[in-house]
């Protein structure tokens, strides 16, 4: 794995299934339910409580079964795309690599995500408690990734809305697709659950995958947008990626799917 020197963003993405025994303990005890039956039963109490808007189980009953990271150069080009604990998936194993990743090996390194503070980062840091592995700098430092308005965690999500002063309508599919990238390519959240009960590991985690690019290209042109990276840096890195993706297509498959759908954006209207 690249060295931890060379690095300076970890982008990442976590693709999670409802905890269904953790949801018949807490809120079905005594129940004869099985874990289908539980998850719908929760879902449509959420979506009643929600006026039809979400039937999403929150974060606290989920599990993470995918965690995908693109460790990004200090010049924003991509040195790698991992897969934690591939291709066993085993959430205690992937809990301990991503916390001895950020905390040690990558430790100077800031976290990327789309919506990580409300999702991926609170997963982990359950799944942290659940497993007993110490944290301590994130946890500890209060400008480390948990401190909202630093520079150690940039949920592109959070920065893009003005901080939630705007719903980000659309999300990261409407985003990516703006720059002509994939986005959404007929497989969503939604559809994990059924892809893990149908032990279809490899989609969930192409699917994660895709997303970790998807991010890296949006933060990319946030870059941009704050002046780090000028328009023709921008180009070159994303070529230079283009590149990189092509080459590496037999190490990763999940690029095939997504270079065939990438298309450059118009950008004369």
């Amino acid at each position: 794995m690249t060295s931890g020197e060379s690095i300076k963003y970890i982008v990442f993405d976590i693709e999670s299934i409802p905890d269904a025994e953790l949801i018949r303990q807490v809120k079905y005890p005594g129940m004869e339910l099985d874990d289908s039956d539980a998850i719908v039963r929760f879902q449509e109490e959420i979506l009643t409580n929600s006026n039809g808007s979400s039937y999403f189980i929150p974060v606290t009953f989920q599990l993470p079964v995918s965690i995908c990271m693109a460790l990004v150069r200090h010049d924003y080009s991509i040195a790698e795309i991992t897969s934690l604990d591939e291709p066993e998936f085993r959430i205690a194993e992937m809990t301990r690599l991503f916390w001895d990743l950020v905390e040690r090996k990558y430790k100077d390194a800031s976290l990327v995500t789309f919506n990580g503070r409300g999702f991926d980062v609170p997963l982990m840091e359950l799944m942290a408690f659940r497993y007993g592995y110490a944290a301590s700098r994130h946890f500890k430092d209060k400008f480390a990734g948990r401190y909202r308005f630093g520079t150690k965690h940039i949920d592109v999500h959070d920065w893009l809305s003005n901080y939630n002063a705007v719903r980000m309508q659309g999300g990261l599919n409407l985003l990516a697709k703006v720059l002509g990238k994939p986005g959404k390519m007929g497989t969503s959240g939604d559809d994990v659950y059924d892809l893990y009960r149908g032990s279809n590991f490899d989609r969930i985690n192409q699917y994660c995958i895709h997303d970790v690019l998807d991010t890296y290209f949006v933060f990319l042109r946030t870059r941009v947008l704050v002046g780090d990276v000028s328009s023709e840096q921008e180009k070159s890195i994303i070529n230079g990626t283009r590149v990189w993706m092509e080459d590496n297509i037999e190490k990763n498959p999940a690029f095939i799917e997504y270079l065939d759908n990438w298309n450059e954006p118009d950008t004369v209207f």
